[in-house]
């Protein structure tokens, strides 16, 4: 938990993953036992199970204490060798189980157990509160996030997570949905673990370099004995108080908050979104135009996020509005996504934009590093390709990643539709609809998803819109002395049209013969 694993385990994350899953999934017999049946059938024998266990514990007077998850009551486990097979799998991941001459091809026990929904979305929940903590820092500090207020959202990101594991129709996570996952969206998942095991393992007033200053020191210092005990400071001592820790946001917007922040350290890193972000352009305070997110997010000269939330539209298009959005789209061929635990028809999607804002043209911008995400209902990351390279478009026709330049005048013959890249997201010139589109085949600029092997498109009015800059003060500066660049330009370029020297200028334009009477004078018409 310390990353000091790298150094033992052969595989490096793969393994410690791998001994993560162990640690928390359990072999729960009836499942197994009822594999040829439905999911659903499962589903009502667990429940009938989970039952009967509550009614023997009612009427057992020898039960004093809670059951707890009945997933996790006690069964014959003679055979099982548990502790056995967890052992040889450390030894695997240590690269010592050539001693014991163990068939991996025997290991299928892992392929079989499963994390119970419950438990993991506790773990999810504290893996989002402990996300930014520093090693050596204050467990305190982050208390003010499990307060009644904050717990609801705490819990709405951590099963917006969760179902991208498990939908409703499995009782329990298996190892290649939490494998699979873990790699491809949430990569840094258990980094949090690193720092609240430092805690555990050393202590906090520990300095390790104090017997190197001593010793340093000798010849100044004077050391006590048991014979001589210590002065006790003098009360009147000043101590200096610590200073107040930077915050993880400048301000909360109207879709990040420190939830969502610590969902995106999921797959961004850490050190990247933490105490990192600038609020650039947000929608509810710069108004909802292409000009405004020009005017705030062109000269960041570092990386960005864009998040945009909104309600999924009807499929009939409901006003004039959504009829003239619908028009200029492909027919719809793709069923919506999937709903989640969301009930309101909510869908958040984001971007990671490794470029500075600019107009594109003829040719989309971006690099290797882009990133297109969905936050809600569903937790997913979609990794760039290398099939096409269209990742962003800032044109007069929208924002798009993922789909190629709309051609800059309309072409005889062809259709004036907006094209879809096969994961892509476009918001329309107006800021007020846009769309997300999934198609399984691929080919596009982004990799579908890995775990849904089904296409869909969700199309939404949109409800807030922000973007937010990847960096420190060194980057605000650079778009603070742009900005001040551009508005010396501005001036310049007004003053020559408008002369600064008008008394030269009208003698200029006289000599021209452009202005005054020169004393001539007409001639007759008679």
């Amino acid at each position: 938990m310390t990353e000091r694993y790298r150094r033992v385990l052969k595989r490096g994350r793969t393994d410690r993953n791998k001994l993560l899953f162990r640690s928390l999934a359990v072999f729960d017999r009836r499942i197994n036992s009822t594999a040829e049946k439905s999911p659903q059938a499962s589903l009502d024998s667990l429940r009938d199970g989970e039952l009967s266990l509550n009614d023997d514990a009612l009427s057992s007077p020898t039960h004093s204490h809670p059951s707890g998850y009945s997933i996790d009551q006690a069964a014959n486990d003679e055979e099982e060798e548990d502790d056995d097979e967890l052992a040889l799998a450390a030894l695997d991941s240590l690269d010592a189980i050539e001693v014991f001459k163990y068939d991996q091809r025997r290991d299928t026990k892992i392929y079989h157990a499963q994390i119970p929904v419950d438990n993991f979305r506790r773990l999810l929940m504290l893996l989002l509160v402990i996300a930014p903590l520093d090693a050596q820092e204050s467990l305190s500090r982050h208390a003010e996030r499990l307060t009644a207020s904050r717990l609801d959202g705490l819990r709405c990101v951590a099963d917006c997570i969760l179902w991208s594991f498990a939908s409703e129709k499995n009782a329990g996570i298996f190892y290649h949905s939490f494998n699979t996952i873990i790699s491809a969206s949430l990569p840094y998942l258990f980094d949090g673990l690193n720092p609240l095991f430092e805690h555990f393992l050393f202590s906090r007033n520990l300095d390790l370099s104090r017997h190197r200053r001593q010793s340093s020191a000798a010849g100044t210092l004077t050391y006590l004995t048991p014979t001589s005990p210590a002065s006790p400071k003098s009360p009147t001592s000043p101590q200096s108080p610590e200073p107040p820790p930077e915050p993880l946001l400048p301000r909360e917007g109207d879709i990040l908050n420190l939830n969502v922040l610590s969902q995106l350290a999921f797959f961004l890193k850490g050190s990247t979104v933490f105490r990192r972000l600038r609020p650039l352009y947000i929608g509810a305070d710069a108004g909802f135009s292409m000009g405004s997110i020009e005017q705030k997010a062109f000269n960041w000269r570092a990386a960005s996020i864009l998040l945009v939330s909104g309600t999924r539209l009807p499929a009939v298009p409901n006003g004039t509005r959504e009829r003239a959005f619908a028009d200029g789209l492909p027919p719809k061929r793709f069923p919506n996504g999937a709903k989640g635990n969301s009930t309101n028809g909510k869908v958040t999607f984001g971007a990671y934009l490794d470029v500075p804002w600019k107009h594109t043209y003829k040719e989309a911008a971006g690099a290797s590093d882009c990133l297109l995400f969905q936050l809600q209902p569903i937790h997913e990351v979609f990794r760039p390709s290398s099939v096409c390279t269209d990742y962003f478009t800032f044109t007069k026709s929208g924002i798009s990643f993922g789909s190629p330049p709309p051609p800059t005048r309309p072409i005889s013959g062809l259709s004036s539709h907006a094209v879809l890249g096969a994961v892509s997201l476009l918001l329309d010139e107006s800021l007020e609809f846009g769309i997300f589109n999934h198609d399984s085949a691929g080919g596009g600029s982004f990799h579908p998803s890995q775990t849904r092997n089904t296409d869909w498109q969700d199309r939404f009015e949109i409800e807030s819109l922000e973007i937010w800059g990847c960096g420190g003060d060194e980057e605000a500066e650079r778009q603070r002395a742009a900005w001040a660049f551009e508005e010396r330009e501005a001036a310049a370029r007004k003053g020559i049209r408008r002369g600064k020297d008008i008394e030269s200028d009208r003698a200029l334009l006289e000599m021209a013969g452009l202005v005054g009477n020169h004393n001539a004078s007409g001639g007759s018409m008679g």
